[in-house]
C-alpha cells in the first residue's frame, strides 16, 4: 500500500487533520490509522469534553476560539442534523491569595484576545452564584460566553462520518515501526507485518505520541498521564453552574441530572501511566475531592458517588503545551501531539494548521510556530500555566 499522507491516530486530532486537509483542497491519498475504531480507551471519548478560553498564552486561546467558531456553524459544516449538545455555561476559575496574581495575569491575556471573561471579587461571585462559598477565595474569572461542555462521542462522529465521503482510507491497525532514509520517513509497519509507503507521516497518536515518535528515532517528551473522573448525585441542582475549578485543582460541573468531578492529582505521584491502566483512583475522591467540594459548595457535603472512569492525557512533560508542525530535520514527519488535556477543544484548529502547512507551506489562519518541535529539541519550555 502507498499513501501520500499517513496519519497515525484516528481520534479527534487525527480525524481533524484529515478533515482539514480535504477542506484545504488536498487531493492526494490519505490513510487514517487507528488501532481501536470503537475508541473505548481514547482520550477523546474519556475526556470531560469541555471548551474554554481561559488559558495563559494567546495561542491556546486562539486555537480554542477557532473551535468555538466551528461549534457556532456545525450545521453549515456537517449537515442539518449536526448536534453535539453544547452547553455554554462557562468556566469559573477561583483563586486563593497565592493564586490571584496569576489569575489576573491570565485574565489580562484573555481580555487582550477578546475573550468574554470577567474577573470578579468574592462579593460579586457570591451575588452571581449564591450557593457558592467564597471561603479562602479572593477572585474568580468567569467566562460569560464561549465556554462550556459538549458530547465528545457525537463530536468525534461528526468528523468520522464526514471523512467517509472525503476519500480517506480507514485502517484498523497498530503502528509498530517507522522506516527512515536520512531526513525522510518512508514507510510505516503495521502490527500484522504489512507495510505502507508514506509520502508524509502525521503523528496524532495521543498519549502514545512519544512512542510513535521513538519508532522514527525522534525524542518527544509526551507520555500518558492517568486522570480519574467521578460521577455523583446531589439533591440540589444548579442549572446556572459553570465548570468550577477550585484553587485545590478540583473541578466540578453538572452533567444532566448528576455532576462530574475530578482533578487534584498529587504532583509527587504524577508519572507516566501504564497504557493499559484505566482504573479510577477512588481514594483521590474520598480523601481530596469530596472534602474540597463540600468546602466550596456546602450543599455537596451530602452527595452520593455512583461511578467513575479514567482516561489518559497526552502529557507534554516539558511544558504541558502542544507540539505542532514539521520536525526540523525529518521534514515529512509532522507533530500534532502533547495537548495535555486540551486536544479535544483544539483539534479542529490544529487540523486546519497542519493542513495549511502541508498545502500552502505555512500557517495562514493561526500561527502555530511557537508550538514547533524546535523548543523541544532545545529544552526550551513555552509553558501553559492553566492546565486543568
Amino acid at each position: 500500500m502507498q499513501f501520500d499522507i499517513v496519519i497515525i491516530g484516528g481520534a479527534i486530532v487525527g480525524s481533524s487533520v484529515a478533515w482539514g486537509l480535504r477542506e484545504e483542497g488536498f487531493t492526494g491519498s490519505i490513510a487514517l490509522i487507528e488501532r481501536d475504531p470503537q475508541f473505548a480507551t481514547a482520550s477523546t471519548t474519556l475526556s470531560c469534553a469541555s471548551i474554554r478560553q481561559q488559558f495563559s498564552i494567546p495561542e491556546n486561546i486562539r486555537l480554542s476560539v477557532f473551535t468555538l467558531g466551528l461549534f457556532r456553524r456545525l450545521k453549515e459544516e456537517f449537515g442539518a442534523d449536526a448536534d453535539i449538545g453544547f452547553r455554554e455555561n462557562g468556566y469559573l476559575i477561583l483563586a486563593s491569595p497565592d493564586g490571584a496574581p496569576i489569575l489576573a495575569q491570565n485574565h489580562a491575556v484573555q481580555a487582550a484576545e477578546g475573550a468574554d471573561i470577567v474577573l470578579e471579587d468574592p462579593a460579586a461571585l457570591q451575588s452571581r452564584f449564591p450557593w457558592l462559598s467564597t471561603e479562602g477565595i479572593v477572585a474568580g474569572a468567569f467566562g460569560r460566553t464561549g465556554e462550556g461542555w459538549f458530547d465528545a462521542h457525537a463530536y468525534l462522529q461528526l468528523f468520522r462520518r464526514a471523512l467517509k465521503t472525503r476519500d480517506v482510507a480507514f485502517i484498523k491497525a497498530d503502528v509498530i515501526g517507522i522506516a527512515r532514509e536520512g531526513g525522510k520517513v518512508t514507510k510505516v509497519t503495521l502490527d500484522d507485518g504489512s507495510q505502507i509507503s508514506a509520502g508524509m507521516v502525521v503523528n496524532a497518536a495521543g498519549p502514545g505520541g512519544g512512542k510513535v515518535a521513538a519508532l522514527a528515532g525522534i525524542a518527544l517528551p509526551v507520555e500518558p498521564r492517568k486522570r480519574s473522573v467521578f460521577v455523583f448525585e446531589a439533591r440540589e441542582r444548579y442549572a446556572d453552574m459553570p465548570l468550577i475549578v477550585d484553587p485545590s485543582g478540583v473541578y466540578v460541573r453538572p452533567e444532566g441530572s448528576v455532576y462530574i468531578t475530578g482533578g487534584a492529582e498529587p504532583h509527587e505521584d504524577d508519572r507516566a501511566a501504564d497504557p493499559a491502566d484505566f482504573e479510577p483512583e477512588w481514594p483521590l475522591f474520598e480523601e481530596t475531592i469530596w472534602p474540597a467540594l463540600a468546602t466550596r459548595i456546602p450543599a455537596f457535603e451530602a452527595i452520593k458517588p455512583t461511578r467513575a472512569w479514567a482516561g489518559h492525557y497526552d502529557y507534554n512533560v516539558l511544558d504541558q503545551n502542544a507540539v505542532i508542525g514539521r520536525h526540523p530535520e525529518v521534514s515529512n514527519f509532522i507533530f500534532a501531539n502533547g495537548f495535555s488535556g486540551h486536544g479535544l477543544q483544539q483539534a479542529p484548529a490544529v487540523g486546519r494548521a497542519v493542513a495549511e502547512l502541508v498545502v500552502h507551506g505555512g500557517y495562514r489562519t493561526i500561527d502555530c510556530s511557537v508550538f514547533g518541535y524546535e523548543r523541544i529539541a532545545e529544552g526550551r519550555p513555552y509553558r501553559e500555566l492553566n492546565v486543568i
